[in-house]
């Protein structure tokens, strides 16, 4: 009875390989050229997106450093900040309700 679970179990994986395979034969594999093409966009969508990230992290603790100082003048601005972030977000998701 053994002998008849591992070939159930060879049998299993034997299918399992020819599935893989003829699945990756259906594969479209991208061409160099198109490798090299979405790497670069890749990398730039990358670098964009660090040097927004770092210029709104320079934004906010510069926004937050003058609220901690209690100057007026950023408390307002935070607050407007805010409340156009929560319109925003709120516009966003009624537009998706569509």
């Amino acid at each position: 009875m053994t002998s008849q679970q591992n070939i159930r179990k060879e049998s299993g994986l034997t299918r399992y390989f020819r599935e893989t395979r003829a699945e990756l034969r259906k594969v479209r594999w991208p061409t160099r050229d198109d490798a090299i093409t979405m790497t670069q966009l890749v990398l730039a969508v990358t670098f964009a997106m660090a040097i927004f990230l770092g210029l709104a992290d320079y934004f906010f603790s510069w926004l937050l450093r003058g609220v901690v100082s209690q100057n007026w003048l950023f408390i307002i601005l935070g607050v407007v900040i805010v409340v156009a972030l929560l319109v925003s977000a709120y516009l966003i998701g009624q537009g998706e309700e569509v």
